[in-house]
Order: structure tokens, then C-alpha cells, then sequence
């Protein structure tokens, strides 16, 4: 077996609209294509002694032991390594159950589709499974050693790209509640919602967090200055900066018993806490001043009592736990290091954060606290006698926390409410020492310890003991109190032609209620009035990058067929979702084969809009308009024709569309129709002439009042929309030469071509083409772009592109000479001439020479920009807007 190819999509996608983190495996099976599982000795028992967990995968059977049962009776091993490729993440602690396999158009070569979890597992665990099956087809079993790599491999992958317990309880909470959230690239911080209404956190901090109350926090001698200046209760203290100041700092403090800390320490390192003795003193100093970062120090009185975490958020108290110091608790019989062994295989304790308690690690620490109490890691401890192995109480090093969330006392609540403002920090960790939570502090001698910015939520969350708190909705409540939204509108608009023309048309729709509007497009990323970056830009990347700028009110995407196979939609869903077209395009790619498949890939768009949006559909299109049954949102049609029979029945069903009838691009809803402007006064319609222009633009219109825009503003939009080389390169951008004129498109397949000539063949003078297509293009294509244009021409010139796609230097010209032979015969028909000129200035160049007064040469280029910089050599007396006068006879 060999693996072709993996992508791991990150959206909606061809496979699933809801599933969206799938890893897509192009397999090729060799040997294995023709055989099933039931005809490979001992394949069926090597499997289930390596994997016998998989008698949990049910299958298309729907039971307990489904799939096994059909590998024992036979399938493909395609089939199985999806299976497998699932259950080694399920076994690494990554829940994941959906998958797909299916045959390519190519024998023996599959395409392999898994869910994961994290996507490095998840292409790990694709690899590991071809070689476990591989394995067990050759031998009969896979090494077990080589099992137990391949867990601990994907459990440190998962480890390495975890959000942290914290962040983790935050981005559950916000995908409860629908608010999309994305990684940003730098310092960890996580963005959830789009455009203007998204906000930041990185760990705890918000981007509500003040500088100021960050910096108090991580002065801790300073936080207590502010804090006793306010009448809080605080610990006695001071900062010393060399050793030879400890012992005046101990007795300044009232003596033992003392605490020793980091000025600026933070997750409890280098804290020690009731030291009764010089040695454990000096011990404690140097430790402190090891994890400071100013090597300062403070020392203070230590109190007896519990220790305890406040979490304030937003200045409302929403969680208290009790923090016990990680120990053991004698059962006379066991020593110390066999308790520390008992309690670490508790299935709650896992490594650093990854799970809700943390493995006790022995080390001099460890070893000195059992030392402190009178024993030896060899000891044996009486039947119920603690021994605590560390001084502080942090989960990181092995402590447990209890919940006494509802057991604080109202003065406290108070207290820690306010304590959190005056160090200035809307999620603050507050530690509290004292003998009894439910009683006011000042009554029982209690103090603040600390205030800590960025407190971690684990504890509160998963607590050893007691009721979890949803400490990260109380976080989402503040960074999204009430109805504030947290999406800005998507429109995304996909097709195999027109895509560009109507997503710049509804941008520029969207434009005129005086919004911010992101757009992407073939040409660049747009936003405002400026371009973010220049490209073909209509992936998932490309949409990234609009729903994370900060100042987008409103986004308009362009989402191309390649983006969605490569990577799925940039994006969850979407509030109106635009599908053109489909036709014969890109078919051959990315196992696309069939016209039907990639209507399945446009209607990926339109299956993602949001249940209160609009899917936005080609009436006249059986593929598009059939996507209608599929879609969860409201549908709304457009149609060239009036009499559209979907149309009239939706439309009489009080449905929305929007139709060509009498000359007027038209909204229709129920029994009444509004009239939006007439096709001559469109410019980019060049004067009612181009059937695909108004096409497009009924498509923008419907969109856009879909979206809630007002007619008034549409209409502005469609007068000054220009199909110019600034509005829309490539795209019907028409010069007007003196004598003749010059017309530069992008069609390169043959539904473009046909619509064109719905243009062209109304010239009123001799055309000229310039002619070619994408190398990677089926040869019928290439046929068929010959015939169209033999129709649609009276002198064609054809071209190919400078980057052939792997086919050799003049295959595909042969192949669209061959499509005009077609048409008009070898022997040459006096009124079509054509010629070959491979090299694409050289043919544009031709082309504008043999112009004829009144003349049209028609230019479809592989680069749009070196086609216009040609004419713009030539002086245009002015691009042409498109109205009736400069495409009249007389001026042509």
C-alpha cells in the first residue's frame, strides 16, 4: 500500500457540513486492491489480538461488533485502515468516530476519510494505521512495542497542541453558546468571534485585562502595600534582596513561623511556607531567590490555617476552592513511595495539565518534607496519619482542591469582590489562608496571601471534590454580556463562473449602508477601499484573514472549488450562501470526476448557511437549484426567466427570488414584485448585451436584500458598479481603441466561452479571439473551447498559457484546432480564418494589429494584468463603462 496524499480539512467540507476536523487519505491499495479481508490468511486474527477494542466500532451493521463482523466476512482494506486509523486516536484519548472510504475514478486508489481530534494525530494516525495493516497482512501481527509507540507518540501530540485545562473549559463554553473561535499565531491567544465583534484571551487574560492590574498582581510586596492601605488583611512582610538580610527580616516580621517566597515567582516555584528553623531558612532563600526573576525576596509572617483559591471574574466571586498540599494517608502496612505509587495510578491524575489532577513527581522537595516530618520515602505510615509531601498547595505539583464555593461567608464575598478591583483585574486569582471560609477573616485571623492575574480555572472546573463550577461562562458572560453578537454577516459565494463579478458586486453592495466590508476574490483580499493582500485568494486561509481583522463589519467571500477540497470553507457557517453555477470545470481534479460531484462541492456553500439565512440559488440550473433539498437555511431563487416554473412556485408559496422580466432585474416575494433598475442602466450588464452579467447581478441584488439591505442602497450600487479594470479585472472589461475595441475576459472553460458569446455574437462588426485554456484541463474541454469559438468568431488566434500544467508545448492548441475543424471543416471556411501563436503576447499582440475598424478583439489571457498593461500601451481613448451610446454602431 502507498499513501498518496493527506489533507486535513478544517470546515465544512465535501464530506460533511457538521464534522468539520477530517483527515482526507488518498490511498493507493497495490497488491491489496482486488482482495478482501476474508481472503487474507490470518488477517482477521491478527487484527483482533492487536486491536480488540474494536469490537466497540458498530459500523454500517449499527451493533456491538458490527465492523469486525464484515472484515471477517470480507471488505476492502481501505475500509479497515479507517477503522483503524480512528481507534489508535480513541486509544490515545482522543474521542473521534466518523469516517468515509470511497474508490476513486483511479482502480485501486481510495480516498480514506477520518475524523481527528488534533490534526498532527490525526495524519500520524492515518500513516500508522497503513502500517499496522501492512504489517499484519505480511506477518500476521504488528509488534506490540510498536503499538505502544504509536499511542504514546499520538498522546504527546496531543499533549504538545493542547490548549491548556483553562483555555480548554473557555473554548468549550463558547462553542455551547455557537460563538466561533480560531488560534491567532503569536503568544498563544485565542480569538473567538469575527471581524469587529471579536475578542481576545490568552490563558485567563481577557482583552478586558488592564496592563496596570497585571503588573500590581506580579509585584507581589507591592499588591500588598495597596492592599493594607485599603484595610484589607494581609500577611506582615518584607522584601529583602541578599542573604545577609534574612535573619533582621525574620524577626521584622514578629519571627517564626515565617514564609519564604519569590518576589515574582509565579505557579508556586520557589515558595516555602512555615519554616520554623535557620537551616530550613537558608534553604528556603535560596530557593526563592533561584525563581526570581529579580533575584528579591520576600519574607512574612506565615499563617496557619487552609489555604484558598478565589477566582473573581468581572468583579462577581464565582468560584472558592480549598487547596490541599499533595500527600499520602497512612494504611500501616504501606510505605510512603508505595502510597505515592497508589495515589498516582488514580485514573484523575495525568501529567502536568492534562488531566484534572496531577501525578505526584519525587523529588528533594519531596524527599525533604518526609524528612521534616521524621520519616523516610522507606517508611511505613500508621493507619491514618497524613504525611503532606509539599509545602504548597498548587495542582501542578500533585495538590487536590475541594469546592466551598457555596460555604464562604457574605463579608468575604465582599471582600474578594473588591480586593479584585483595587488591584485592577476582571479575572483575578485571589489566595486566601485561613482556618474557616465561612467566617469573616478578620474574625478568625485570616489574610490575602496574593492576587494572581491569569489564575488558572482547573481547579474549579474539575475539582477533586465537590461541584464543578462553570467558572468560563461567567468569562463568556463578560466578553459577551447579553444579546452582543459575536459573528459579523457572512455572504460567501461560490459557482464555476461569475464568482468574482458578483462577490465585488455585493461587496460593493454592501458598501453602500456605510459598513466596513471584507471581501476575497481571484484578484486579492480586500478591505474597505483598500487591497490587504494581492492573489487568488478564495480559500479558508484567505477568509481567515477577514474574520480576524478587527475593523470588518461585514465579509464577502469568494470560495473556490479548490480551497473547499484542500481545506473545507474558512468559516462554520454563514448567513447567505450564493451558488452561481455549476458546469464541466476543473473535472478530473482532485477526484472530482462527474458534473454531479462538483455540484456536491459548490453545495457545500449553501449546505453551510445558518438555519435563519439564505441559500441562494440558480433556478435555472437543475444542479444548483436541486441543492435546495438539502439545505437547512431559506432558499431564495434568481432566474433569467420570468416564467421559471421553481420560480413561480416559490415565489407563490411566499417565497423570495429574484427574475429578468420586461427589460428590469426584479424582487419577487408572494404577489408582489419590485422593480430594481432596467438592464440598459446597468453598466455592468454593457447596456442589457451580456445575459451572464444580469445573471450575476440578480444574484448580488437577491443576496444583498436578502441580507436586509434597502433597495435604495442596491440600486446606487448597480449605478456606479462598473465591469472596469478597476472594479473587476478580467471580468468584461471593455476599451474603446478609436477604430475598434478591445475586450478582455477571464472565461477559460466552456460554460464561460458560451456565456460570452451571448456578448459577442451581437457585435455589430468583425470579432477576433484570442483564444487558449488551462493546461490541466480534459482534452474534451480543449474541444470544446475550439468549437465555441469557431462559432463565436470570425478570426481566431489561438494562444496558450506560459504555465502548460504538465502537458506538452502545443497539445492543447491541437486540441482546440481540432474542435474548430470540427465546426467548419479541414478545408478552411472563408469567413472563420485561424492560426496558432503560442506565446500569449505575441498572439495579444496580433490580434490588436489586425483590428478592423468597428472591429472587437476579444482577449481571454492566463494573465489578466499583462493583457491590460498591452491595450493600455496602445492609449485607449477610455475604458467603456458599458451604456448604450459607447456600444452603438456608430461609435464602434
Amino acid at each position: 500500500m502507498k499513501i498518496l496524499r493527506i489533507q486535513t480539512l478544517r470546515g465544512p467540507n465535501y464530506w460533511s457540513i457538521r464534522r468539520h476536523k477530517l483527515i482526507v487519505m488518498r490511498l493507493d491499495l497495490e497488491d491489496l486492491t482486488e482482495r478482501y479481508s476474508s481472503d487474507i490468511p490470518g488477517f482477521y486474527e491478527g487484527l483482533t489480538a492487536v486491536l480488540p477494542s474494536l469490537v466497540e466500532h458498530h459500523c454500517s451493521p449499527g451493533v456491538r461488533g458490527g465492523f469486525l463482523t464484515r472484515v471477517q466476512r470480507g471488505t476492502l482494506m481501505g475500509h479497515i485502515i479507517e477503522h483503524v486509523a480512528l481507534e489508535l486516536q480513541q486509544l490515545a484519548g482522543m474521542p473521534v468516530g466518523f469516517g468515509r472510504t470511497r474508490e476513486t475514478s483511479t482502480p485501486g486508489t481510495f480516498q480514506v476519510v477520518f475524523e481527528y481530534e488534533n490534526e498532527h494525530a490525526g495524519r500520524y494516525a492515518g500513516r500508522a494505521a497503513v502500517r499496522l495493516c501492512q504489517s499484519i497482512v505480511d506477518a500476521g501481527t504488528y509488534p506490540e512495542a510498536e503499538l505502544t509507540q504509536d499511542i504514546e507518540d499520538l498522546k504527546e501530540l496531543r499533549a504538545q497542541a493542547a490548549l491548556g485545562p483553562s483555555t480548554e473549559a473557555i473554548v468549550r463554553e463558547a462553542e455551547a453558546r455557537n460563538i466561533p473561535w480560531m488560534q491567532l499565531s503569536a503568544r498563544f491567544m485565542i480569538q473567538f468571534g469575527y471581524g469587529v465583534n471579536q475578542k481576545r484571551i490568552q490563558a485567563t487574560l481577557t482583552g478586558n485585562t488592564g496592563i496596570l492590574g497585571v503588573e500590581l498582581a506580579c509585584d507581589k510586596e507591592g499588591t500588598k502595600q495597596v492592599l493594607r492601605d485599603a484595610g484589607v488583611p494581609v500577611p506582615r512582610g518584607t522584601v529583602i534582596r541578599y542573604f545577609d538580610e534574612l535573619q533582621d527580616a525574620i524577626e521584622d516580621v514578629g519571627g517564626y513561623p515565617v514564609a519564604i517566597k519569590p518576589l515574582d515567582g509565579n505557579h508556586g516555584r520557589g515558595i516555602t511556607l512555615d519554616i520554623t528553623t535557620w537551616e530550613t531558612a537558608e534553604q528556603a532563600y535560596d530557593a526563592a531567590s533561584t525563581a526570581s526573576k529579580t533575584r528579591s525576596v520576600i519574607v512574612e509572617r506565615f499563617y496557619t490555617g487552609r489555604d484558598h483559591r478565589v477566582l473573581v471574574v468581572n468583579g462577581r466571586v464565582v468560584a472558592v476552592s480549598e487547596r490541599v498540599p499533595a500527600h499520602v494517608v497512612g494504611d500501616g502496612k504501606s510505605t510512603i513511595e508505595e502510597l505515592i505509587e497508589a495515589t498516582n495510578r488514580d485514573p484523575r491524575r495525568g501529567d502536568g495539565h492534562d488531566n484534572v489532577l496531577t501525578r505526584i513527581v519525587v523529588d528533594k522537595t519531596v524527599l525533604s518534607m518526609i524528612q521534616e516530618a521524621g520519616h523516610t520515602i522507606d517508611s511505613v505510615l500508621p493507619e491514618g496519619e497524613i504525611c503532606f509531601l509539599r509545602a504548597t498547595a498548587n495542582l501542578s505539583t500533585g495538590g487536590s482542591a475541594i469546592d466551598r464555593t457555596d460555604e464562604v461567608h457574605p463579608e468575604n464575598i465582599w471582600l474578594f469582590a473588591r480586593v479584585a478591583k483595587i488591584i485592577g483585574l476582571d479575572v483575578a486569582g485571589i489566595d486566601v489562608v485561613t482556618p474557616d471560609i465561612s467566617k469573616p477573616l478578620r474574625d478568625v485571623d485570616g489574610v490575602i496571601v496574593e492576587v494572581n492575574a491569569a489564575p488558572g480555572f482547573r481547579m474549579h472546573v474539575a475539582p477533586s471534590e465537590g461541584l464543578p463550577r462553570n467558572v468560563a461562562g461567567a468569562v463568556m458572560d463578560m466578553l459577551f454580556p447579553g444579546p452582543t453578537p459575536s459573528r459579523v454577516p457572512i455572504l460567501a459565494v461560490t459557482g464555476t463562473n461569475g464568482k468574482t463579478t458578483t462577490t465585488r458586486l455585493l461587496a460593493h453592495i454592501m458598501k453602500q449602508t456605510g459598513q466596513v466590508v471584507g471581501y476575497t476574490t481571484t484578484d486579492g483580499t480586500y478591505i474597505g477601499d483598500y487591497m490587504a493582500e494581492p492573489g487568488d485568494n478564495t480559500g479558508p486561509q484567505s477568509a481567515h484573514l477577514i474574520l480576524r481583522d478587527p475593523t470588518v463589519e461585514v465579509a464577502v467571500l469568494e470560495s473556490a472549488r479548490g480551497g473547499i477540497l484542500r481545506s473545507g470553507l474558512g468559516f462554520d457557517t454563514c448567513d447567505i450562501g450564493v451558488v452561481l453555477n455549476v458546469a464541466a470545470d476543473h473535472l478530473g481534479l482532485g477526484d472530482i470526476d462527474t458534473i454531479e460531484q462538483m455540484a456536491k462541492v459548490k453545495s457545500v456553500v449553501a449546505e453551510a448557511v445558518m438555519p435563519s439565512g439564505y441559500a441562494v440559488l440558480n433556478a435555472d440550473d437543475p444542479l444548483v437549484a436541486g441543492m435546495a433539498e438539502r439545505v437547512k437555511a431559506q432558499v431564495a431563487y434568481f432566474s433569467m426567466n420570468p416564467d421559471n416554473e421553481i420560480v413561480l412556485r416559490h415565489a407563490e408559496a411566499g417565497g423570495l427570488a429574484a427574475v429578468y422580466e420586461n427589460g428590469y432585474l426584479s424582487i419577487l416575494k408572494g404577489d408582489w414584485t419590485l422593480r430594481i433598475e432596467q438592464a440598459v442602466n446597468v453598466p455592468l450588464t454593457m447596456g442589457g448585451r451580456a445575459p451572464f452579467m444580469i445573471a450575476n447581478a440578480l444574484a448580488a441584488c437577491l443576496a444583498a436584500f436578502a441580507q436586509g439591505v434597502k433597495i435604495e442602497h442596491i440600486r446606487s450600487a448597480l449605478a456606479s458598479f462598473v465591469a472596469s479594470a478597476d472594479q473587476t479585472p478580467g471580468r468584461m472589461n471593455l476599451f474603446n481603441m478609436g477604430e475598434y475595441h478591445a475586450l478582455v475576459d477571464y472565461a477559460h472553460n466552456p460554460a464561460s466561452y458560451e456565456a460570452l458569446a451571448g456578448f459577442v455574437n451581437n457585435w455589430p462588426g468583425q470579432r477576433i479571439g484570442v483564444v487558449g485554456g488551462p493546461g490541466d484541463r480534459r482534452d474534451e474541454d480543449f474541444v470544446t473551447l475550439g468549437r465555441l469559438s469557431a462559432k463565436m468568431f470570425d478570426e481566431i488566434i489561438i494562444k496558450e498559457d506560459d504555465d502548460n500544467r504538465g502537458r506538452t508545448r502545443g497539445d492543447a492548441a491541437n486540441l482546440i484546432t481540432k474542435g474548430i475543424e470540427e465546426v467548419i471543416g479541414r478545408v478552411p471556411d472563408p469567413r472563420v480564418k485561424y492560426e496558432t501563436i503560442l506565446d500569449e503576447q505575441e498572439a495579444i499582440q496580433t490580434g490588436l494589429d489586425r483590428a478592423p475598424a468597428g472591429g472587437l478583439v476579444v482577449i481571454l489571457p492566463e494573465s489578466v494584468k499583462r493583457a491590460i498593461r498591452l491595450i493600455e500601451e496602445r492609449n485607449p481613448i477610455q475604458e467603456t463603462d458599458g451604456d448604450r451610446n459607447s456600444l452603438s454602431p456608430a461609435n464602434a
